[in-house]
């Protein structure tokens, strides 16, 4: 599984002109899913999010997670993170689940932030999503249920 979580100061999601999940300061998380992964890869990959370090404080700027920052999520399904660009110039999804595997762990990621009492919004699964944002840094930190990088 792999995140790309991005500190925003608002960003939305609009599918076919409607808001489906909006938030202000936060953090904005492209979510995919890939073949291989398992309940195991969205518990990492959650408690990783709700507990990475990029915001600032007094000290220093990047002190604060997104629940001492009074923050809130927005997750999107985006199985392009599972792409591979080793060989070529097109990206392959040959490791990006299907559907039917990836949007249960989708959920579960969201639920597992809502657990941890954060705010948490959420695209469209499988939609065709126009994502808005105001990037704070901009900050964009890469997460990686394998921890390949």
């Amino acid at each position: 599984m792999r995140a790309v979580v991005q500190r925003v100061q608002e960003a939305s999601v609009v599918v076919e002109g409607q808001v489906a999940g909006a938030i202000g300061r936060g953090l904005l998380v492209y979510l995919g899913v890939e073949q291989d992964d398992s309940q195991d890869a969205a518990r990492y990959i959650a408690e990783k999010i709700r507990y990475l370090r990029i915001f600032p404080d007094s000290a220093k700027p990047m002190n604060r997670d997104v629940t001492d920052a009074g923050g809130a999520v927005l997750v999107v399904s985006a199985f392009t993170t599972a792409g591979d660009v080793r060989r070529g110039r097109r990206p392959s999804f040959d490791n990006a689940a299907g559907p039917e595997a990836a949007k249960p762990l989708y959920l579960q990621v969201c639920s597992l932030l809502a657990d941890y009492g954060l705010e948490v919004q959420r695209g469209r699964f499988g939609a065709m999503m126009d994502v808005r944002s105001s990037n704070d840094g901009p900050i964009c930190v890469l997460i990686d249920s394998k921890r390949v990088f």
